[in-house]
């Protein structure tokens, strides 16, 4: 039982993540809307798709 909520927190922490990297991203607005959505939506299959194929954050962008 325990094990179900450090998993949950982690998934919650993980795609708080993964959404403040998609809004910091040089994407366009329509872009974004669509993968915070994703995320939010389908929270690890979202997350493991943005990891794959997500928009990159402006800072990893050199």
């Amino acid at each position: 039982m325990e094990f179900a909520g450090i998993g949950g927190f982690i998934v919650l922490v993980l795609d708080i993540w993964a959404i403040v990297s998609i809004i910091s991203s040089n994407a366009s607005t329509g872009a974004k809307v669509l993968w915070v959505l994703l995320v939010l939506v389908l929270p690890v299959l979202g997350f493991i798709i943005w990891l794959i194929a997500g928009p990159r954050s402006a800072r990893a962008t050199i």
